[in-house]
């Protein structure tokens, strides 16, 4: 490649010529390269519809300049005559050559090219052209494609960093500016600096899949030589000189070198936009400042993660998609190594294990590789784990990026702590050595695992690798003498793997034993060896569901076999306690005022079969105790779309007026239905409860209903939404002894290419049967009335005020309070909202109203939207509507409608919907 680049306009011009040798047993009629530069040219690419899908909007809201694509001008053969070629809209980011002559097995064919690569900003993928001026480059010039089993791998640019390119041979001259230098993992070949304005370099590298490239005004990389190896990095720690960095970078290459192979270059490249693109979870979190670890550990954790992630993308032959769990495992499982070589003391939350303060947290006595299991249990007791061995574009963002690596690595730690022969060790060089010289997959490596192992171990290919099935065991009969101890074990799920019996005396590790259950009645007897506790799984060496019931006591008199501990906020969950957190709460409402509690609940980070939360607080205005309770009961089911049914029993007791208090009572059944691809944002819920609601009565309220009453609701919603495209669907059946309704809903919202969003909402509502004298369970124009105390209103019987101004899109979903503001019989209303410019918008509703002895009643209303956040914090500005033109109206202000949502877990759930 002959590259040109022009910092100014973002684009590399480049003249490249590709000898495509046919290695082969196919006559090939086309050749496919791959261009996952051009994956960044709109926003209906399948690059940009993933982006749509996990909520991340800057590629939507970029302007066009900040994006990419590669303009071809020029493509011809050998003898220099144009060939066809095709980028279709559905695919993107690769082009298909069609040969004029088939080209035959072992036989070359030159293919010259001219285009212009325009490289997009690093914002959107941490490579790109930066900020300061320079370029962090890769996936930027037309690559052949990899051809295997008799196609060529045509993968979409999801920006997984798999990209399939066939092993190739390069030499690249790139010319830059005189002021800029460039930093590559190639070889370097020659720096000619003659001219005046620009440099002209000449890199090579061999038998390699893909290189890195860097153009920097003002050079950040430093180089690190151990004689074998030249390391090049900018990763940041200001803090350490550059021979505390050269000691640290020595000892993971030696490690590297020595538990993997050497690596095939001379040279690697070890970004901070390398980090920051797959970053150390946890740690990444945390500001300097406050970080609990070393500055020397935070450097050697960093660069350990970033150049093992970069040494295997540059050695292994795999293909990247379909066998990621290979590069995950060994680089998961080589730093585990590395940390029980090199910090085997090291806690996973470094120097705060040490306080005082937290020696009863369970999370501060963990040591640092015992996280990794935590991290994939929690996609695991959320149910949606996914199989180690599906291609990386099916996973789910937390599953890519974390849950999935790290069990990888925690299975070929399984593998070898089971076989106890330094087997896995050994099958990762084997595998690395045969690699160099053949491409593999992953069958290659399951072939070098089963040849050296002595027993068999088909289970962990099927079970661990290819299936998401959970291993779950517990002890059954349990008896014992003062020599020995005989036990059973009960699989809960029916999937018979390997796991390990320990013995514990004082806590202290008397004898460990591996047990390889085939059925649920074998008898085991162990020498007792003075042990007073028998646990399985002890060191989490096995992938286990639930280790809450894996331990007996064998002292003679046993009240509880798991203790209760209390802990302050939050913890892990510690499987030989019961835990009991509490904390500090504040709520409000008009009527209670601010009511400072103290919150009792057992939800630790991992999600349990049963939790309950229990708050009861004091309200200051109101001088009264209130609370606030829940208890519920999931069951999981994990090869079925409906995949949890939840019961749940929940309580509040609050005021509802400024002399009244309420008590109501939920019990609940939800069914929570998935689709079978788990990146599919569709959910579906099937809710069906009984809300049992006794009110005190009060001077303040006069609306002729009974303060006591009992509905029956049955509630279905389907939903399915990402950035670009929302849609929900709901229907709500409810039954009283006074009245029966039923209402459906649906919503719509559009973000259109211009960045303008749409809103659309259609509800419509009639009572089946209604023997009550008041609007108290009407429906509500602009206001709920809220009788099922659903919704968080600060003011739920205010008619005037500020508290009046509230909003809720329920029900009616207007803005203006329009009379009649509620109808006894049926309402059908339609409301929406189109942007005007980023976050204002211009609203409109209209619909019709129906009461009892009264004709139909159409209402309309208009005004201004400023939709700060979306459903959490917003405000309406009326102009127009039944009423009249609303803004020259005395008292406007208390025509004004807000959206404020103080709830924590409400807010946050707007942050981590992109990973589940």
């Amino acid at each position: 490649m002959e590259v040109a680049v022009n910092l100014e306009l973002k684009t590399l011009h480049v003249k490249q010529d590709i000898i495509y040798h046919n290695t082969s047993n196919d006559s090939l009629d086309s050749i496919v390269l791959n261009d996952w530069n051009n994956a960044f040219s709109d926003k209906n690419t399948p690059l940009a519809l993933r982006f749509s899908d996990e909520f991340y909007k800057g590629f939507h809201l970029a302007k066009p300049e900040e994006r990419g694509n590669t303009t071809v001008l020029d493509l011809t053969d050998t003898q220099f005559m144009a060939l066809e070629w095709q980028r279709t809209i559905e695919n993107p980011d690769f082009i298909v050559i069609k040969l004029k002559n088939k080209l035959a097995p072992n036989s070359k064919i030159d293919l010259h090219l001219t285009y212009i690569s325009k490289i997009p900003s690093d914002k959107f993928t941490h490579y790109g052209y930066t900020q300061n001026g320079g370029m962090a480059l890769r996936n930027w010039f037309l690559s052949p494609a990899r051809y295997e089993n008799h196609s060529f791998i045509k993968y979409h640019n999801l920006n997984l960093d798999d990209i399939a390119n066939a092993v190739t041979d390069y030499e690249l001259e790139i010319k830059v500016p005189n002021q800029y230098s460039i930093t590559t993992d190639l070889d370097s070949v020659s720096k000619n600096t003659s001219s005046q304005t620009f440099s002209s370099y000449i890199f090579s590298g061999s038998k390699r899949t893909d290189f890195n490239l860097f153009i920097e005004k003002q050079n950040t990389f430093n180089s690190y030589n151990n004689g074998e190896l030249e390391v090049v990095s900018n990763l940041k720690n200001k803090r350490l000189n550059e021979i505390q960095k050269a000691i640290i970078i020595n000892r993971v290459i030696t490690f590297a070198n020595d538990f993997i192979g050497k690596y095939p270059h001379k040279k690697i490249t070890v970004s901070q936009a390398d980090y920051d693109r797959n970053p150390f979870y946890g740690l990444n979190q945390l500001p300097s400042f406050i970080s609990p670890f070393t500055d020397e550990f935070m450097f050697e954790i960093t660069f350990l993660k970033t150049y093992l992630n970069n040494y295997l993308q540059y050695s292994l032959r795999l293909d990247p998609r379909k066998d990621n769990w290979i590069y995950d495992g060994i680089q998961i499982y080589t730093m585990m190594k590395f940390m029980e070589e090199n910090h085997m003391d090291q806690k996973m939350l470094g120097r705060l294990s040490e306080m005082k303060l937290f020696k009863s947290y369970n999370i501060t006595n963990l040591t640092f590789n015992e996280q990794y299991s935590y991290y994939y249990m929690l996609m695991a007791r959320k149910n949606l784990d996914q199989p180690l061995g599906d291609p990386k574009n099916t996973l789910i963002k937390f599953n890519e990026q974390i849950a999935s690596k790290y069990r990888a690595g925690l299975s070929l730690s399984y593998l070898d702590d089971y076989l106890n022969h330094n087997i896995v060790p050994e099958s990762v060089q084997e595998f690395y050595n045969l690699n160099k010289t053949q491409q593999v997959n992953r069958y290659d490596f399951e072939n070098i695992l089963t040849q050296k192992s002595p027993k068999k171990i088909d289970w962990f290919f099927e079970t661990i690798i290819g299936s998401r099935e959970i291993i779950d065991y517990k002890f059954d009969d349990v008896s014992r003498t003062k020599d020995s101890i005989r036990f059973s074990i009960k699989n809960k799920t029916d999937i018979f793997v390997p796991i390990p019996v320990y013995g514990l005396k004082k806590n202290n590790i008397v004898f460990k034993q591996w047990i390889e259950p085939k059925s649920n009645d074998s008898v085991y007897v162990f020498e007792r060896k003075n042990a007073d506790k028998i646990v399985l799984n002890y060191d989490n060496e096995v992938p286990e569901y639930n280790q809450r019931n894996n331990w007996k006591s064998l002292k003679s008199l046993v009240i509880t076999n798991r203790p209760i501990k209390f802990n302050f906020a939050k913890d892990l969950e510690d499987p030989y306690y019961n835990q009991i957190l509490y904390v500090p709460t504040v709520a409000y409402n008009y009527y209670d005022g601010i009511a400072p509690g103290i919150r009792f609940h057992n939800k630790t980070i991992l999600d349990k079969p049963f939790t309950f939360d229990i708050n009861p607080s004091y309200s200051i205005k109101a001088g009264t105790f209130s609370s606030s309770s829940a208890f519920s009961l999931n069951h999981y089911y994990r090869d079925s779309r409906l995949y949890n049914i939840r019961y749940s029993i929940s309580q509040n007791y609050f005021h509802y007026a400024p002399d009244a208090t309420y008590f109501r009572l939920n019990p609940m059944v939800q069914f929570r239905i998935r689709e079978e691809d788990f990146r599919d944002n569709r959910k579906q819920f099937i809710i069906a409860r009984q809300v049992i609601v006794n009110r005190e009565a009060s001077e303040y309220i006069t609306d002729n209903s009974s303060p006591n009453y009992s509905v029956f609701n049955l509630r279905y919603l389907n939903t399915k939404t990402e950035l670009i495209n929302h849609f929900s669907f709901m229907t709500d059946v409810q039954f009283s002894g006074d009245f029966g309704k039923l209402a459906g809903e649906i919503e719509y919202r559009r973000l259109f290419e211009n960045n303008r969003k749409l809103n659309v909402r259609l509800f419509a509502g009639a009572f089946l049967y209604n023997r009550t004298n008041s609007d108290y369970f009407s429906f509500g124009l602009d206001r709920p009335t809220d009788y099922l105390f659903d919704y968080n209103f600060y003011g739920r019987s205010e008619s005037t005020g500020f508290f009046s101004q509230q909003y809720v899109m329920a029900e009616g979903g207007f803005k203006s309070m329009i009379e009649p503001r509620y109808a006894n019989q049926w309402m059908t209303t339609l409301n929406t909202s189109y942007s005007i410019w980023n976050w204002i918008e211009a609203y409109g509703d209209l619909g019709f109203t129906k009461n009892k002895q009264q004709s139909e009643h159409f209402v309309y209303d208009s005004g201004i939207r400023l939709n700060l956040v979306q459903d959490y914090f917003e405000l309406y500005l009326p102009v127009y509507s039944n009423n009249g033109w609303e803004i020259s109206q005395p008292k406007y202000n208390e025509k004004l409608r807000f959206v404020i949502t103080l709830s924590p877990k409400t807010l946050v759930n707007l942050f981590t919907r992109k990973w589940f």
